[in-house]
């Protein structure tokens, strides 16, 4: 449903919302934070340069917070290249956040029923910045691909089903913030994509979902779940060369099936009966 292309080009960066309480943001964390985002999957080792140029930031800035985060044990030194990797303390702090998480415990079991039924596959994420982050993805293909979806991974929001569900959700103010620095940072494809976005959120509106096809032949549905006031979004994919529309439509009985399932049992605590895809 779009031929934008996915890579995003260097831009200024993304809003990511109203800080909250009352106290003023301690820039020093935040920079810091910044330094860690910059590592995706595919750098393992980034150096001052690499970093000052992902994140804006002077480089002795860069200097300053990177051996701070190495004293932190968030950050590892390359001592022949000079660089920095993160530190396994990361990945510690993302198992206590799943372990944590009352809606993926729930929400997991009834996405894996839902996958095996199906022959689908299904996932959960969640907006950071300009960005959707999967918490989980189970995977079910019904034909065979070299795409693989893991937790943690991230994709574009304005390309995908999950990040147009996302923002057909999220309140107006967040939703337009978001949808002018798209504009920016895609103006040269911007004249199709802002009706693709538009389209999507109009969707969402009247049907409770929205579709892209943004990899070659695979088409997801996705729907915004807000869960006690935090706004996630929730996929159903297939890997098909049938016509997009079609699957689309076919997909979207057992997302809604899904969302209602997992809505309700994150209200009562009670496992909904079992029931057939589509029934």
């Amino acid at each position: 449903m779009t031929s934008s292309n996915s890579e995003r080009p260097p831009s200024s960066r993304a809003p990511r919302g109203a800080k909250p309480g009352r106290s003023p943001a301690n820039r020093s964390l935040e920079r810091g934070i910044e330094l860690l985002r910059a590592f995706r999957p595919g750098s393992t080792l980034l150096g001052n340069a690499e970093l000052a140029e992902r994140t804006g930031l002077a480089r002795s800035t860069v200097s300053r917070l990177a051996q701070t985060l190495v004293g932190a044990g968030m950050l590892q030194a390359d001592p022949r290249t000079r660089a920095f990797r993160l530190a396994p303390a990361v990945l510690s702090l993302a198992h206590a956040m799943r372990s944590g998480s009352n809606l993926l415990s729930l929400a997991a079991p009834l996405m894996r029923s839902t996958a095996e039924a199906g022959r689908v596959n299904v996932g959960l994420a969640v907006a950071d910045g300009d960005e959707m982050v999967y918490l989980e993805s189970i995977r079910y293909n019904r034909r065979p691909t070299l795409r693989a979806v893991v937790s943690g991974q991230r994709v574009p929001m304005e390309l995908t089903s999950l990040g147009r569900a996302w923002l057909a959700g999220a309140p107006a103010a967040s939703r337009k913030a978001l949808l002018a620095h798209f504009r920016q940072v895609r103006r040269a494809q911007w004249r199709a994509l802002g009706p693709e976005l538009a389209a999507a959120i109009e969707s969402v509106a009247v049907h409770g979902w929205c579709a892209a096809a943004w990899q070659p032949e695979v088409v997801a549905v996705a729907t915004p779940l807000d869960i006690d006031g935090a706004l996630y979004a929730l996929n159903v994919s297939v890997s098909t060369a049938d016509d997009v529309q079609q699957t689309a439509s076919e997909l979207s009985g057992l997302l809604l099936a899904l969302k209602a399932n997992i809505e309700k049992l994150v209200s009562t605590g009670e496992p909904p009966p079992y029931s057939k895809p589509g029934g």
